[in-house]
């Protein structure tokens, strides 16, 4: 019997173009004293990158899968086939690095294996940072995770007033004010509302951040499938009367950032609901009955009007490190042989 445990240093997420390290270790866990004890043997171990897509075949029709490689020992292979047995479609498989040949582990015996494996990427266009300095032994990929972070930082900082009219058939409503329409994932969507300018009265208004899946329509399982949404935050408020508001609405830490395949794609959005007056703003109140002071009460009954808004916004990936503390899947996983 041999135990086989694998761990990965910095966490389970990663970008892509990063270098995954992972400690193998293979123990013999019989002790010496034992008088079942004895040696045990491995011909080979290897270590690949697979990545399998799977998706609900209710709603996505996939295309036939690569039928190739059936039988790899029958093609003289030296490793199996990641994804025997599993639904879906093989996205990404690299080639196997093996670990070792002829492994022989003693009663009680560990041996470990630290390696460095690169996420595949073009050489041509792989980025650099002209601000690390150029050490001896240090690896360009090992800059990579800092400078895709560099990036994501620059790209999501950017800040330039974007101004909106909000207006519905009989007029104005107000205008809806944000700094920025590119996040990522943790960040706050922040946003402001000015009605003092209106012409028509707004009564409630509602924001919800929301994902949009859509399939490619060769892909759909019905025609006309309809595209799915999902709420991750959501912010109502009353506002007749109100000069000014703002919403801030956090982007999960858990949630997917926007991408876009040849089968399916995410897509990010605000989504407005605003119910106005079908009156004029004076007509909102009515003045009470008595004679020594002026009290206004809301009136009983309203025509309102009601009408909706999308603003898309683009969603990026975060620091992998802060991904890694929210993450399903362990950054440890063990099997016994």
């Amino acid at each position: 019997m041999i135990e086989v445990l694998a761990k990965l240093g910095r966490g389970p997420v990663f970008l892509a173009g990063e270098v995954l390290e992972c400690v193998i270790t293979f123990t013999n866990p019989l002790s010496a004293s034992s008088t079942s004890a004895s040696s045990e043997m491995l011909a080979w171990a290897s270590a690949q990158i697979h990545c399998q897509f799977h998706a609900s075949e209710n709603r996505v029709a996939l295309p036939p899968s690569d039928g190739s490689k059936h039988d790899v020992q029958a093609e003289n292979e030296t490793v199996f086939v990641p994804n025997r047995g599993e639904r879906g479609q093989c996205i990404l498989s690299t080639p196997p690095k093996i670990l070792f040949c002829d492994l022989r582990l003693d009663p009680g015996e560990s041996k470990s294996w630290l390696k460095d494996y690169q996420f595949p990427q073009d050489e041509a266009v792989a980025p650099s940072n002209p601000f690390l300095e150029e050490e001896e032994g240090l690896k360009k990929d090992s800059r990579l995770a800092d400078l895709a972070t560099e990036l994501l930082m620059v790209a999501t900082s950017r800040r330039s007033l974007h101004l909106y009219n909000i207006s519905n058939t009989r007029g104005k409503v107000g205008t809806f004010c944000i700094f920025k329409t590119v996040y990522k994932i943790g960040e706050d969507v922040i946003g402001t509302f000015s009605f003092s300018e209106g012409d028509i009265p707004c009564l409630q208004f509602s924001v919800s951040l929301q994902t949009e899946e859509s399939i490619q329509e060769e892909f759909q399982r019905r025609r006309g499938q309809p595209v799915s949404f999902t709420v991750h935050a959501r912010h109502q408020e009353s506002c007749l009367h109100t000069a000014q508001s703002s919403f801030s609405l956090p982007i999960p830490l858990s949630s997917t950032p926007g991408f876009t395949t040849n089968i399916v794609s995410l897509k990010w959005r605000l989504h407005f609901e605003f119910v106005t007056s079908g009156e004029s703003a004076g007509t909102c109140l009515v003045r009470g009955s008595q004679s020594e002071a002026v009290t206004w009460t809301g009136v009983e009954q309203m025509e309102v009007d009601t009408f909706s808004w999308d603003l898309p916004i683009k969603v990026l990936p975060t620091n992998p490190i802060l991904a890694s503390y929210v993450s399903q899947y362990s950054s440890t996983n063990s099997i016994t042989i």
